[in-house]
């Protein structure tokens, strides 16, 4: 009898459904097109980029998460904060308030128009719940 509730409890056990979820993939960022505009009489290019993948990432990585350290005077900021870099390393924008994934398609930097924007980009999706990064690889400044 004793056996076999213990093989019971194994076939049960084996059978289970996997609650591990899979890794989600790397952001995939498009150059979508320039913005030109004025800012404290300067003219300015805004850069403008796409997820084509943002429907991967689930609305809960962009819930306001006032548990985890503020960016700045907002308390509510998200879970997952987006920055944008240059090739090199250097942080060019951050946006710590998407609110959900189809914010992933109005990342953007600006430049004012008589500086040489870099010539590839990437962004990092950082989860500040997990504590994961997702690198997306490099996308050009023009089409």
């Amino acid at each position: 009898m004793v056996f076999l509730a213990g093989l019971g409890l194994l076939v049960f056990a084996a059978g289970g459904v996997s609650t591990a979820q899979r890794p989600l993939p790397n952001p995939v960022l498009v150059y979508t097109a320039p913005e030109f505009f004025q800012n404290g009489g300067k003219q300015m290019i805004r850069y403008r980029y796409n997820v084509e993948n943002f429907n991967v990432y689930p609305k809960e990585m962009f819930a306001a998460a006032p548990d985890l350290p503020p960016c700045g005077q907002n308390t509510k900021a998200s879970r997952t904060w987006v920055d944008v870099y240059e090739q090199s390393g250097k942080r060019l924008q951050g946006f710590c308030a998407f609110g959900s994934p189809d914010d992933l398609n109005k990342v953007w930097f600006a430049l004012e128009s008589d500086v040489i924007p870099p010539s590839w980009v990437y962004i990092e999706l950082t989860d500040r719940k997990t504590n994961t990064k997702y690198k997306s690889a490099l996308a050009e400044t023009t089409q």
